[in-house]
């Protein structure tokens, strides 16, 4: 505070942050909780510049220096609540007397300081009126020296502070004053008179603050907010409807009549499908409707959706979905329209019928190829058709036939029919309705004729069967006749194709029918299904599961069966848990350890760049002079051609990181995998290295980077690996960072050309990039280097790309860069008597950024050792 003291008053942003430093100091420290004395002098120090109004005209450093001020004292009450609610007398007069935009901040903050100053009368026995009236007349020192109890607040009661608006009155703390409240009522009425000066976010939380503390006192009736009302029910600010709604949830009928009740549900039925209004706005307005706080609320269930009693479906009409609604627009009033014909509960009416028809709709829309989005939307359509209304079976069954029909004719849809299926047994297991789905899926598969079965849809009837297979009501001879005529028919060529996938598929309905409880009666043609899977299938590991399976269904009772498959029943019902292939047998640790792919700790390798190989001078070969005005040409047609020098090859080295671990010395069956940060560079393939020994050569990996476009760029980079014990483990490895200088590369020329030809080809280059048409570029680098040092950096940095004819004794070095697939960087390196220039040109101007980088990177290191 002493700094802030001594700062010159013309200083003010500076004396802002200081107070604003200085409050989050106290505040963080707990320094205001108990009450030190440096809180104290701070807190003066607040008081004197709130109420130091001398600013010159013209000049808002004073009233600047005061709004902070303000700000404040408000976060110190609000850490500390009751901490000014001696001055409540002193913000009165303060707001009052104050004709600036000031007049806002000391109403929020005396608002505040009055709603926490009730709040802990509320908290002290036989409080009363005369203390009410003695708290609003104070105007002594900040209360430091008050009951400590009454200013500490106990963690149940600063949760309660936030929000003292928990629903309709009994559950905030009331202070009894009787009917002589004509003082905390005169500051009421003066706050909600000047309360549309503020904005609609001060008017919310000033109208919320009010209406807690006519919450705590009873003695000031509600209709103190009457004249307002008008203005709040008419509102168009979002803010300051929602406040409107929390004061009908506390004051009801008190305060609200059947009128306001009305009207206000109408105008939130316009505003949810008003066209000049947002999505997001919308859909909160629809919310309102579906938590409406009513005054004669029929249920008493806390956060339940249910329309209002005066909801009609006449008045919801307006708001029935449409095809043409986004996706939350469209669910919300779905769910909202549900919600009302359900409580007609009218099976017959006209409003159910549409809203099977909308779904019917989208059903189309999904049918006829809609996007993703549609896709998901029906399904969440469907399942909230079905969660209010699966009990009138006209509709369910006719839903369960038209879903059949769609996954026959899109059997990618099968993961969105399926979770339809969870989710509606999760919800309502009574109803019956996923076993009918279920059955008429089984039914619809199983009579695909043979000759009419795609390979790419087998997979999605082997997952809806291995489903269906797990249902105790729906016999599963149909679905074996299915298995046997797929693996069994001579023409077939699933078993000769081997396909993991499909034969994993294969099993895992087999595998749920051995868990079946009719198994009995479908012992022998399950038999058949594994026996032919074990000598016919074209993958080892099928044949192997195969061969288990049958030994186990003919050697075990069907109680050991269930005990080896199924480790534990599903709790609270007849479902099992489903486990992977690999867990048929007993489990134990070690079995779990194996099959696990652990994840270390901490990078256990890294990828460092390898050192480049000495550089090989190209053999200078000579071409016939009179084919030398064609080289441009010819190059052009060379890169003309797909593919042509297009790719960046980079070597690094697989090592151990430091500090080591020895559990990882020795690895094996090393899988890297990388993923880029950005669409720069094509996708990189997985790279298998054999092993990695600490006390061996490190491993060189080669990375093929295909450019799109020759930026610097990022590739994350893990691995799994194999440690000598066995187990599987997956690991984060450090970023590569693919430099700009690492994607250069020599002119990729035809090997029969001669240094003449690329010279030719440099000055075609350079002609064609100085006339900046298109894409084309010059520019100019300068850095202060000498003669030698220039030498130097160009001998170390660009020796491989130079094209100068080393017979000529010129100044100038030329250099000509390649970028993958098809950009050129040209360099024309001089050196003059005060700086070295570095003339560019270019066929893509989006490179000079990274070059001029380079340039600066390469120089300054020569710079600052030259200096």
């Amino acid at each position: 505070m002493s700094v802030f003291t001594q700062c010159p008053s013309r200083f003010s942003q500076f004396r802002c942050r200081l107070l604003v430093a200085l409050t989050s100091v106290l505040v963080c420290s707990s320094c205001v909780n108990s009450h030190s004395r440096a809180s104290l002098d701070f807190l003066d120090l607040l008081l004197r510049i709130a109420q130091d109004a001398s600013d010159p005209p013209g000049d808002g450093t004073q009233r600047l220096l005061r709004a902070t001020a303000c700000d404040c004292l408000r976060e110190m009450e609000a850490s500390c609540p009751g901490l000014l609610s001696q001055r409540l007398e002193l913000l009165a007069g303060l707001r009052q007397l104050e004709t600036s935009r000031l007049h806002q901040a000391f109403g929020v903050l005396q608002i505040l300081v009055l709603r926490n100053a009730v709040y802990q009368l509320t908290k002290q026995p036989g409080a009363g009126a005369a203390h009410l009236k003695a708290l609003l007349g104070g105007n002594g020192s900040v209360v430091w020296e008050a009951d400590q109890e009454a200013v500490h607040m106990d963690t149940k009661d600063a949760a309660m502070l936030l929000s003292l608006i928990l629903g309709p009155m009994g559950r905030v703390p009331t202070l009894h004053t009787g009917p002589d409240c004509k003082e905390l009522r005169s500051v009421l009425s003066s706050l909600l008179e000047e309360s549309y000066l503020l904005t609609p976010l001060c008017q919310a939380a000033l109208f919320h603050r009010l209406t807690e503390v006519v919450t705590m006192v009873p003695g000031i009736p509600p209709t103190v907010f009457r004249a307002q009302l008008l203005r709040l029910l008419g509102t168009n600010e979002v803010c300051l409807l929602h406040i409107t709604l929390l004061m009908k949830c506390g004051f009801t009928d008190s305060l609200f009549s059947a009128e306001d009740e009305a009207f206000l549900l109408k105008r939130l039925v316009v505003l949810s499908q008003h066209p000049l209004l947002s999505s997001p706005e919308k859909l909160f307005y629809m919310d309102c409707i579906l938590h409406f706080p009513e005054n004669r609320p029929i249920s008493c269930g806390d956060g339940d959706e249910a329309p209002p009693v005066l909801l009609t479906p006449r008045l919801a009409s307006v708001l029935l979905p449409s095809v043409f609604n986004d996706s939350a627009t469209l669910l919300s009033r779905l769910n909202l329209q549900a919600l009302v014909f359900l409580e007609e509960g009218d099976e017959e009416s006209r409003g159910l019928a549409y809203i099977y028809d909308h779904l019917a709709a989208l059903l189309h829309i999904v049918d006829r190829g809609g996007s993703r989005d549609i896709v998901v939307t029906f399904f969440r359509a469907a399942f909230l058709f079905l969660f209010y209304f699966h009990h009138v079976e006209r509709y369910a069954t006719c839903l369960s036939e038209q879903l059949c029909h769609l996954y026959l004719q899109h059997t990618r849809l099968a993961p969105h029919i399926l979770n339809l299926v969870n989710q509606t047994q999760e919800r309502f297991p009574e109803c019956k309705w996923f076993v009918g789905l279920l059955q008429g899926l089984q039914r619809v598969i199983t009579r695909v004729p043979f000759g009419q079965l795609r390979l790419q849809d087998l997979s999605s009837h082997l997952k809806v069967l291995a489903r269906v297979a797990e249902e105790e009501e729906i016999c599963q001879r149909s679905s074996l006749g299915f298995l046997s005529t797929i693996v069994t028919q001579t023409s077939s060529s699933l078993c000769t194709s081997g396909d993991w996938r499909l034969g994993n598929g294969l099993l895992g309905v087999c595998r749920r029918v051995l868990l079946h409880p009719n198994l009995d009666s479908m012992l022998i043609p399950l038999a058949d299904i594994l026996q032919h899977l074990a000598f016919h299938y074209g993958d080892t590991d099928i044949r192997d599961h195969a061969r288990l399976y049958y030994t186990l269904l003919t050697m075990l009772s069907r109680e050991k069966l269930s005990a080896v498959l199924v480790q534990s029943a599903a709790e609270g019902g007849s479902q099992v848990k489903k486990r992977t292939l690999s867990c048929v047998m007993a489990e134990s640790e070690g079995l779990t350890n194996t099959l696990t792919v652990h994840q270390t700790e901490k990078p256990i390798f890294q990828l460092s760049e390898a050192l480049p190989g000495p550089h090989q001078e190209a053999e200078n070969l000579q071409l016939n002079q009179e084919d030398d005005y064609k080289t441009l040409e010819c190059y052009r047609t060379q890169l003309s051609k797909s593919g042509f020098a297009s790719l960046v090859v980079l070597k690094y080295h697989l090592t151990h990181t430091e500090p080591h671990d020895p559990h990882f010395e020795q690895l094996f069956s090393i899988q890297l995998h990388f993923s880029h940060t950005d669409d720069h560079y094509e996708e990189l393939q997985d790279i298998n290295v054999p092993c990695l020994f600490r006390q061996g050569p490190p491993p060189v990996v080669q990375l093929t980077l295909k450019p799109r476009r020759p930026y610097p760029t990022t590739i994350h980079v893990s691995a799994i690996f194999t440690s000598k014990d066995g187990l599987t483990w997956h690991t984060a490895m450090p970023d590569i960072h693919v430099t700009f200088q690492q994607v250069f590369l020599p002119l990729p020329a035809p090997p029969t050309w001669s240094s003449a030809s690329i010279r030719d080809v440099f000055e075609g280059l350079w002609d064609e990039m100085s006339r900046e048409t298109g894409e084309s570029c010059i520019s100019l680098f300068c850095c202060q280097l000498g003669e030698a040092a220039l030498k130097a950096l160009v001998e170390k940095h660009f020796h491989s790309f130079l094209v100068s004819d080393p017979l000529e004794e010129s100044a100038e070095f030329r250099a000509l860069l390649f970028l993958p697939p098809k950009s050129h960087i040209l360099l024309k390196i001089s050196s003059t008597e005060d700086a070295a220039h570095f003339n560019m040109a270019t066929d893509d101007y989006r490179l000079l950024p990274h070059m001029n980088s380079y340039l600066l990177k390469v120089t300054s290191s020569l710079e600052n050792s030259v200096s």
